[in-house]
């Protein structure tokens, strides 16, 4: 049982407990207790449970009863409809806790309120039940919107350093663009790979200058941006790096947004294979279904064993899972690759 629901449970014994207490309190008083039997005359334990303890006690499964049925088999649906529910289901089960309960006191021969009195037994429960969901479905409508301004706060705080990063980048491109052909033309002829080298080192400038300027590109230039970035990192890991795409061509034209792809490969390389010897292999797999682009860049590096930790580590996942919960209300999913490393999947 999780901490939280454990929590839960004890605040809502201790609620009904109170009451329990304090309706018997207020019968004793009533019949004049005070006067026939003193000040601690209410601590009579036997009274207390037949009087009141069995009453709030059947009200006390009778809450747990509604929020099985009405909270947790429908998880998996809309706040609105668990209210509506549980609101239809307060009253259904409030009456036949109260006959199961008066068939238990007729058995053992207790008393109990009968005729236009049983109605006490339907009104304080259900008004009981109601309060006590009325609070919960508050509590987690707080709970929910303040993860919500939460998430809103990181976005701010990640938007407002995506922008000046772009600010940065945006500074003097074109001198960046002439020390590369500068260095290109300085190079020999014979160095001809060098050359190329330098040209791909431009391109990816260029390609993160333009990720600063538009909000969408066709996976077709995500796709070479990524290769380039790769073919740059073979030149380092040698045969130490093997890398397989698979997407079909009619995938190439769909839009996402700039450098979706980049930062979630380079975790791959720098966090999972860079330690390696032996190096590894990076695949990446594009694929839709349900009318979804699903994404899943998987390596056969060292994996990670607290997946949760990782998005305090770098600023790259960080921001890419953000942009994916901002944009498509979706995240990052961070699993155990097959037969070892990390997979990294997403649906936009």
């Amino acid at each position: 049982m999780k901490t939280s629901t454990r929590s839960s449970v004890l605040i809502i014994s201790i609620f009904y407990a109170f009451f329990s207490i304090l309706y018997h309190v207020v019968l004793w008083y009533n019949r004049n207790g005070y006067e026939e039997e003193g000040f601690f005359g209410w601590i009579n334990l036997r009274e207390y449970w037949y009087v009141a303890g069995m009453p709030y006690l059947f009200y006390f499964l009778a809450s747990i009863l509604v929020w099985f049925l009405g909270v947790r088999l429908l998880k998996n649906k809309r706040t609105l409809i668990q209210i509506i529910v549980v609101a239809i289901l307060i009253p259904v089960i409030v009456y036949f806790v109260r006959e199961g309960r008066y068939i238990l006191l007729d058995y053992m021969e207790l008393g109990r309120l009968r005729g236009t009195g049983e109605v006490w037994d339907w009104y304080i429960p259900t008004l009981f039940l109601m309060f006590q969901f009325g609070c919960y479905f508050a509590y987690r409508y707080f709970l929910e919107n303040q993860r919500k301004l939460r998430v809103e706060g990181e976005l701010r705080h990640a938007a407002l350093k995506s922008e000046l990063s772009a600010l940065k980048a945006q500074l003097n491109p074109h001198f960046l663009y002439n020390i590369f052909n500068t260095i290109s033309a300085s190079v020999p002829a014979k160095n001809e790979k060098t050359r190329h080298l330098i040209a791909e080192l431009s391109d990816l400038f260029r390609y993160q200058l333009k990720a600063s300027q538009v909000e969408k590109v066709p996976l077709r230039e995500e796709l070479e941006f990524v290769n380039k970035y790769l073919d740059l990192e073979k030149e380092r890991f040698q045969e130490r790096l093997e890398v397989e795409i698979y997407v079909d061509d009619n995938l190439k034209d769909e839009m996402i947004p700039p450098m979706l792809l980049q930062p979630l490969v380079e975790n791959s390389i720098k966090h999972g294979l860079s330690s390696l010897i032996e190096g590894g292999k990076i695949a990446i797999r594009i694929f839709k279904k349900n009318e979804k682009l699903h994404f899943e860049i998987s390596d056969t590096g060292v994996g990670i064993k607290d997946k949760t930790s990782v998005f305090n580590k770098g600023i790259g996942l960080t921001n890419t899972k953000l942009r994916l919960e901002k944009m498509y209300q979706s995240t990052l999913n961070l699993s155990d690759n097959t037969p070892k490393g990390l997979k990294i999947s997403f649906a936009i």
